[in-house]
């Protein structure tokens, strides 16, 4: 139980305490943590001595916070469920306590590299059946790695960020075209976000994912399809991928999810020894897809293939270093059926089967077009806790 008005019930209660980064009218960057529809200050917190973390938290993103480690985490998360349920503080803490509406959320974390993976079985086969019909939908590689590849670290913005339609080249009847993208898509995914930093050379055991891993935020890795399919091969995503990823502004620490690690699904062939993680668990995370204000799909996280510290674990088996601020995202997310998918390419079947939306369908996304992802996870005794939520509308190409 917390004494914070109107917290008791949310699934922003004591039990998640995602941390952000808040601007009030103008001001400078500050870290706080949200609690119902209030944002806990915590460097004006930590200025009064309220809690202790060794002036991190009075930066203006919160990775100097996370380079500290678990044990700091985990004594500060304390702290702050004390200092909210405790009545002895609620005259210390109530001053600083902002409601919700009155700030401006920034980006929470400053990104230093950015990975983006391709874990699910079921949207790697509905892609593989769309752009390869006929032949087997998993490539030969598929279940014995985690896919992956390195994106642009400065084009990730904030939840609610405008995102310019890209241009870039494309496959016409007549050759290659350079214009705007017109089959812009989105990708639902989860994000990790690294705090403790590795050293160049030494890989991260499977074992090792909580020591390392801060928290989770919510992507939407918007993906413009028709440029994307023209410049891939042989390398990979580049200009089709690069011009926009969007995150929550809300980061939930690993510790408030204690309760939605679930079981992952059985792996067959068996995995390389470095990706055996036991227990061999994902998070019950559920995603929920909103087109122009109309839920359109829930992807479930649960039924990823590939777990987040067996994408960690590839991610450095090469000695790849981590830094503090690095990302990793999940890749879409998509369930068996289709109103579990996680892409408009999906959804619509590659263009073949627009979606009805009030008046108007659609099949890729329209300039104006909004498109807000949500999640949820269990929490303790029975209780839900939400994610931050990340959304972003399409504005023309310049």
């Amino acid at each position: 139980m917390t004494w914070v008005t109107g917290a008791d019930g949310s699934p922003y209660g004591v039990t998640n305490l995602p941390y952000g980064v808040f601007r009030q009218n103008g001001g400078r960057p500050r870290i706080g943590v949200r609690i119902g529809s209030w944002v806990f200050d915590l460097a004006g917190a930590e200025a009064a001595d309220l809690v202790l973390a060794a002036g991190a938290l009075c930066r203006p993103t919160l990775n100097e916070f996370m380079a500290l480690g678990r044990p700091q985490w985990t004594a500060v998360r304390q702290r702050i469920t004390e200092l909210l349920t405790d009545p002895a503080h609620r005259g210390a803490v109530e001053p600083l306590l902002v409601p919700l509406d009155e700030v401006e959320l920034l980006l929470p974390v400053e990104v230093a590299d950015y990975v983006d993976f391709y874990s699910s079985e079921h949207h790697a086969s509905n892609v593989g059946q769309i752009f390869r019909p006929g032949q087997p939908p998993l490539l030969p590689n598929w279940k014995h790695l985690p896919i992956g590849y390195h994106g642009r670290a400065g084009t990730v913005v904030v939840s609610g960020t405008p995102v310019v339609r890209p241009t870039g080249q494309r496959a016409s009847a007549e050759g290659p075209v350079t214009g705007p993208s017109v089959r812009l898509d989105i990708e639902a995914e989860v994000g990790f976000v690294v705090g403790v930093p590795s050293p160049l050379g030494t890989p991260v055991s499977v074992d090792d994912f909580a020591d390392h891993v801060f928290g989770v935020v919510l992507v939407n890795d918007w993906s413009a399809r028709d440029i994307q399919a023209w410049e891939y091969q042989p390398l990979g995503p580049f200009l089709g991928k690069s011009f926009a990823t969007s995150v929550s502004a809300w980061v939930t620490p690993l510790d408030a999810l204690a309760d939605a690690f679930v079981p992952a699904p059985d792996q067959d062939p068996p995995v390389a020894d470095y990706l055996r993680d036991v227990p061999h668990v994902g998070l019950d995370l559920r995603l929920a897809v909103e087109w122009n204000g109309e839920r359109v799909s829930e992807p479930p996280f649960a039924t990823m293939y590939w777990t987040p510290a067996q994408q960690l674990a590839h991610l450095t088996v090469n000695g790849a270093s981590l830094r503090t601020g690095d990302l990793y995202a999940s890749g879409t997310v998509s369930g068996p059926d289709r109103g579990q998918v996680g892409s408009f390419l999906e959804l619509t079947w590659g263009g073949a089967e627009p979606v009805k939306l009030g008046d108007e369908s659609r099949t890729f996304l329209a300039d104006g077009d909004t498109v807000t992802i949500t999640a949820t996870a269990p929490g303790p005794d029975g209780t839900t806790i939400a994610l931050g939520e990340v959304t972003g509308t399409v504005r023309p190409a310049r």
